[in-house]
């Protein structure tokens, strides 16, 4: 599906709850998949790669189901049953990452595939600390379809030379069906949705600064509560500091420190921004956050920042078009490994649109103010955060653009046009 977008002139306006966490639906379902006994999850992401890690549970016999449109019971024994067939991890990375580690501790064997984009991303980094615990894994040159045959694994000091949640929770995960302890060792502290989720349902787990350690646990199961996702709030922030006469509210939106680094972006490049009813649910900060539009000024992002916004980045990009000066990404290699090469596509679109960017080898500069042309084809390589990103770039641009295959953002938030045209008078 092909989407127009068009240039506002009105501004946004109104409130609007952000659609769940996909981060946190990740995990609940797998963590609750591991709790003997009852479990509900409420507000589920309705994402397609959330929907990916429920279905890989359901196939390996947890009773898993929606009891009404956002609420999920899962009933699980504590114990998982050898898969009949492949398990597939659909285009989710998060779901074949952590799921790895889960595995590579049971009892049975197991193959996780992925779609054509899945299989295309690197899977080393997952699996070269799970086999330094015993894990027996093999692949297509670090590649998906992983073959996992099911071992007694023991615990490691692992020093990670990335900062990445998923390295981290898998290797967590692995540990917690492994003799001994395990600890993970980060250069900056990644997004910690598993150590704090992990924590509320029982889990054995000790974190320090940028270390994370874990013992063999039984967790238990919870009620949780799933928050709206901070990376999907990211485009309708962008949105609202760039398109004139906007002034919007955005609800009970995930504060997690280690995700709030679009925040603290935007504060630093003046933007108009407030924090409301800040709350903790379900082991996680929640608030509600206020937006205008504003004149922004360009800003340098790297070092330890990177990890608390590295999905907000494409976006971020676009924000720094309408902001004076220069801004300047660096140490974001990792954005090459996404869905897409995020740093290669979010350069080349937004200079067909009109934008002066440069771009590097772990990041971009953008310099600005710059005035959007569109009227052009944009293309998305598959990748729903590219594609979201050039949406809010066309809600600027002085003529109409075409977004090729915009559907592929029903991949984390199918509510996404639905959210903006309530905002539009």
């Amino acid at each position: 599906m092909d989407k127009r977008v068009s240039k506002i002139v009105k501004g946004l306006h109104g409130e609007i709850e952000i659609p769940s966490d996909k981060s946190i639906s990740h995990r609940a379902v797998m963590f609750s998949s591991l709790a003997k006994g009852k479990s509900l999850i409420k507000n589920f992401s309705q994402g397609k790669d959330p929907l990916s890690s429920l279905k890989v549970f359901q196939a390996m016999r947890v009773d898993a189901r929606f009891i009404d449109n956002g609420t999920l019971e899962i009933f699980s024994t504590g114990q998982l049953t050898p898969p009949a067939a492949a398990l597939d991890c659909g285009n989710s990375g998060t779901t074949m990452r952590l799921v790895s580690g889960i595995l590579a501790g049971q009892k049975f064997n197991s193959v996780l595939t992925g779609d054509e984009s899945l299989s295309k991303r690197p899977m080393k980094r997952v699996i070269e600390p799970l086999e330094l615990m015993g894990a027996k894994i093999t692949s297509v040159d670090n590649h998906a379809p992983l073959n996992i045959w099911g071992q007694k694994l023991h615990g490691i000091d692992y020093v990670s030379k990335l900062a990445s949640a998923q390295v981290k929770s898998c290797i967590l995960l692995a540990g917690m069906f492994a003799e001994g302890r395990t600890t993970v060792t980060e250069p900056y502290v990644s997004r910690d949705h598993t150590e704090r989720m992990l924590k509320y349902m029982g889990a054995d787990i000790i974190t320090s600064d940028k270390t994370v350690s874990i013992a063999k646990s039984e967790l238990c199961p919870q009620i949780i509560e799933v928050c709206g996702d901070i990376s999907s709030a990211a485009y309708f922030i962008a949105a609202a500091l760039i398109v004139p006469n906007s002034k919007i509210v955005l609800k009970n939106v995930g504060l997690n420190p280690t995700r709030t680094g679009i925040i603290d972006v935007v504060q630093n490049m003046g933007g108009n921004i407030k924090i409301l009813d800040k709350r903790e649910v379900s082991g996680e900060d929640v608030g509600d956050i206020e937006i205008g539009y504003s004149e922004l000024t360009g800003c340098n992002i790297s070092g330890e920042i990177i990890p608390r916004l590295i999905d907000e980045l494409p976006v971020i990009a676009v924000l720094a078009t309408q902001a004076k000066g220069e801004t300047v990404v660096k140490d974001a290699k990792d954005l090459r490994n996404k869905e897409s090469d995020r740093i290669s596509a979010i350069v080349t679109e937004l200079r067909k649109i009109g934008a002066e960017i440069d771009e590097l080898d772990d990041g971009f500069v953008v310099h600005g103010k710059t005035r959007l042309s569109g009227g052009v084809e944009i293309e998305t390589y598959h990748d729903h955060r590219l594609a979201m990103s050039m949406y809010v770039a066309g809600l600027i641009c002085e003529r109409e653009i075409l977004i090729k295959d915009f559907d592929w953002v029903n991949i984390s938030f199918p509510e996404f046009c639905g959210c903006f045209e309530g905002l539009v008078i």
